[in-house]
């Protein structure tokens, strides 16, 4: 459980990023080509850009640094907005926090290496090789992904907006990843490490991540706030679909916000479909249009009833709001 303690002076210093940050995509990135959990078509995607030599020898270096939990030293992935005053604020770093970040990610499992040491020795060649491995990397694995990493930021900032009229900060807040919940004025998150932040008035950026699957993840941030990184709504995978599904219309607010095939999942809804149903309606398999309907039930959007040997689904009050505020609804597909 990762409890964050608020002051009142710390609820009233909630914001957002600006957007993505460069290097914090490109360290979740790395991360992710190691996780099992990602989309198996999106991780193919991007392994098989990983695969040319120029990339697979810049990764080696940072597959050394960042693990699959993204919990890579704080001195590779500065919150800036420019991939150059990035990697000035990493060249910049000073030894005594190099050093002490890479203490931490080793006493969290990662083996020393001749890398970890000659970066921790200001060895004048490693960091040049660091540096040209980071522009590699983010050139194959950020770079042309980036438009729709700031088209899924942005949809993640018009859906929380919205959950934030209707249920509040505190519920906004609950609501960034599935099981969180409040215990008065501390911040209980769902997930299977133990830690516990108390927060000093210094606040909360919040930064989600359109590539991420995993776990939130949190840091301190040099202004004295915390980060707190989450997984975006729509996934990276469904951005990059380029196949508008069935029923979508890919110019619609609501397809831009959750993805062309969760929009047509949740118009479905409406008529209270089985998955079986789903997956027929919309031209795709069993299992991912349930994943799909998790992922709106997760969001608050979607309730599922199980009914006999199926289950069925149906838009939540705030599934029927969203539906109703982004265009009028039109007519859905007869379900058969």
């Amino acid at each position: 459980m990762l409890r964050i303690h608020f002051t009142a002076e710390d609820l009233l210093d909630i914001r957002f990023a600006d957007g993505p940050a460069p290097l914090v995509e490109l360290e979740l990135a790395v991360a992710m080509l190691q996780r099992h959990d990602a989309q198996r078509a999106f991780t193919r995607h991007r392994r098989s850009r990983a695969a040319s030599a120029a990339t697979a020898r810049s990764l080696a270096p940072l597959t050394q640094l960042v693990p699959p939990t993204g919990t890579g030293p704080f001195f590779l992935d500065p919150l800036s907005s420019d991939l150059e005053d990035g990697l000035e604020l990493v060249r910049s770093a000073g030894n005594g926090f190099v050093r002490s970040e890479l203490d931490r990610i080793c006493r969290n499992g990662l083996p020393v290496t001749p890398l970890m040491r000659s970066l921790a020795g200001e060895d004048r060649q490693a960091w040049h090789h660091l540096e040209f491995s980071m522009r590699t990397a983010h050139a194959a694995l950020v770079e042309s992904d980036w438009t729709q990493l700031c088209s899924g930021f942005a949809a993640d900032l018009a859906w929380r907006g919205h959950v934030q009229r209707e249920h509040g900060l505190r519920g906004m807040l609950a609501g960034l990843y599935p099981g969180s919940r409040w215990d008065g004025s501390t911040l209980e998150i769902a997930v299977d490490r133990q830690l516990e932040v108390r927060l000093e008035g210094g606040g909360v950026l919040l930064l989600p991540s359109a590539q991420w699957s995993g776990e939130p993840l949190c840091g301190p941030l040099p202004d004295g706030s915390l980060l707190l990184l989450y997984p975006a709504l729509t996934p990276l995978a469904c951005l990059a679909e380029d196949a508008p599904a069935p029923g979508a219309d890919p110019d619609e607010p609501l397809a831009a916000l959750l993805g062309r095939t969760r929009s047509a999942v949740l118009r479905l809804a409406l008529i209270e479909p089985t998955t079986g149903q789903l997956a027929q309606q919309l031209g795709i398999s069993a299992a991912t249009a349930s994943e799909h309907a998790r992922a709106l039930r997760r969001a608050g959007l979607l309730a599922t009833v199980r009914t006999g040997r199926s289950v069925r689904h149906s838009c939540t009050q705030l599934g029927h709001r969203l539906l109703t505020a982004s265009r009028p609804l039109t007519a859905v597909p007869a379900v058969r």
